[in-house]
């Protein structure tokens, strides 16, 4: 009996000993975990932090006073801040420094130009991606995949080894200096946004094509009725990335376009650079507003990109 008494609080002990043991496993654990995300904000934070200063100092250029922006040590904080800056680069009109040469930007008119540049890409890319992508995922032909490899490959040339031939073309058109070469082509398709929708258009059950066939349906009316309604993320994704690749074009703008009246905003920036010098507060005002639409872009279809890239990613 005695021994049975003595024995019951050893096991006693040793039974706390091990939920003891095992309490401080699991907390040490949550340290670790706890740690380690707190490390992976901070890292986070510090990219963040470096990736913002550059936009902070264009935007604190925007308003500061023309003397203020090259102080050293730099004046963070402007001081006055002349909003007056955003006015003048949409109100005023662009001048002559020299014969051939203007400074400033027309902003209205350049903001139409740029517009109606986006909006034609943006219908072309669709337009002509989607039905391409459509083909290549549901119909049935011989050496379709060839075609599409055919199609893939002209993914692997550089956009340096199709400029001169590009401009050759073009001005055997005589559409130089007009905004058809910076248009017309999305209307013949763009390989990755063919691969992009060809594989969204894959990952939809071929029973939904069936079943409309059955309904009647013939195989434009599957295009325009059945699929495209499902692949809303994939066309605004599309939309997205053609926005933002052709509200940011320099280079197409800067070969094929000549008068000043036809520039676009990426191209019009430009002209706050003369042989007498940088209007660096303009400069920093406009980039701040030519800028915006691509943020306000982005966030306000955020979810709808995101989705669409989730979905590519895991369908494709």
């Amino acid at each position: 009996m005695s021994d049975s008494l003595t024995a019951r609080p050893q096991l006693h002990t040793r039974t706390g000993g091990g939920l003891s043991a095992r309490l401080t496993g699991i907390s040490m654990n949550q340290v670790t975990r706890w740690i380690i995300r707190v490390v992976g904000y901070l890292v986070l934070l510090a990219g963040a932090f470096v990736m913002l200063v550059p936009f902070y100092w264009m935007v604190s250029t925007a308003v500061k006073p023309e003397v203020q922006v090259f102080l050293y040590p730099p004046k963070w904080i402007p001081d006055p801040i002349l909003w007056s800056n955003f006015v003048d680069v949409v109100s005023r009109k662009p001048q002559y420094a020299t014969l051939t040469q203007y400074v400033g930007m027309d902003f209205a008119r350049n903001l139409a130009n740029t517009s109606l540049i986006v909006i034609l890409n943006i219908i072309g890319s669709l337009f002509s991606c989607t039905l391409a992508a459509f083909g290549f995922a549901r119909l049935r032909a011989r050496a379709k995949n060839v075609l599409f490899i055919a199609v893939l490959s002209t993914m692997m040339l550089p956009w340096q080894v199709l400029l001169i031939p590009q401009f050759i073309l073009f001005k055997t058109l005589h559409w130089t200096n007009s905004f058809l070469p910076l248009t017309v082509p999305a209307f013949f398709g763009s390989a990755f946004y063919i691969f992009m929708l060809r594989q969204f258009f894959m990952s939809i059950p071929r029973e939904l094509d069936d079943a409309a066939r059955i309904d009647g349906c013939n195989t434009l009316q599957i295009y325009w009725k059945i699929l495209l309604p499902l692949c809303k993320p994939a066309l605004i994704t599309v939309a997205i990335f053609s926005f933002m690749s052709h509200w940011n074009d320099f280079m197409g703008p800067l070969i094929y376009l000549d008068d000043p009246n036809k520039f676009t905003l990426a191209l019009a920036l430009r002209q706050f650079q003369s042989m007498y010098g940088v209007r660096y507060n303009y400069l920093m005002a406009a980039s701040t507003l030519v800028m915006l639409p691509c943020l306000i872009v982005f966030f306000a279809l955020q979810k709808y990109f995101i989705q669409g890239v989730v979905i590519y990613s895991f369908k494709g």
